[in-house]
């Protein structure tokens, strides 16, 4: 065999290996077809509850409003002008869209230098980690969606002093946050029996 030949098939195996499976879910309103299309999440999620005691449908509901389950999702482009191109919006990337500069305190806190934002496991990990610690700091219930989510949005500074008061848009995608955990709570209930 050609050594071009021998590389193409090695080039092509790792590249249907390397790739992560970063399109959304086909039916994101049903936390049962979630996990049936994607056992992966769930198992992640899980372990990630055992850890940091963050249930399974507080997370699913932050990640779905954060990247619609979607493991290399970005914040939109800034325009100059209406037409130049100035970068992203911010540096949030990821299923839980975290900021470089948490990413990294998260990396260092927890000796996890390898985590990734597109890999589902770290990601969900980070999530419990950041809410649990908002759980810890603020005394916000880690079954709390909407306020867990208000913390994780605005920051625990920000969520201390109430910033997200002068943003009326940001409370009802907060209180949009609770009911979808709930609606997914009964549905993982249901689809567990």
């Amino acid at each position: 065999m050609s050594r071009l030949l021998r590389a193409s098939i090695l080039l092509l195996a790792l590249a249907s290996c390397g790739g992560g499976n970063f399109s959304a879910p086909r039916n994101m309103d049903d936390a049962c077809d979630i996990i049936r299309q994607r056992p992966t999440y769930y198992k992640a999620m899980k372990a990630t509850e055992r850890k940091w005691g963050v249930p399974v449908h507080v997370q699913m509901a932050a990640i779905y409003q954060e990247s619609k389950f979607i493991g290399n999702a970005r914040t939109p482009h800034r325009f100059s002008l209406g037409v130049i191109p100035m970068g992203r919006q911010s540096s949030a990337y990821g299923y839980s869209q975290a900021l470089d500069g948490t990413w990294e305190e998260y990396q260092r806190d927890q000796r996890r230098f390898g985590a990734k934002r597109d890999r589902i496991a770290d990601a969900t990990d980070f999530m419990g980690w950041y809410m649990s610690q908002s759980s810890d700091r603020l005394g916000i219930s880690k079954t709390d969606a909407e306020s867990q989510y208000l913390a994780y949005h605005e920051g625990r500074t920000g969520f201390s002093n109430q910033s997200y008061l002068g943003k009326p848009w940001l409370v009802e995608v907060a209180s949009a946050i609770g009911r979808r955990s709930q609606t997914y709570a009964g549905q993982l209930a249901a689809c567990r029996r």
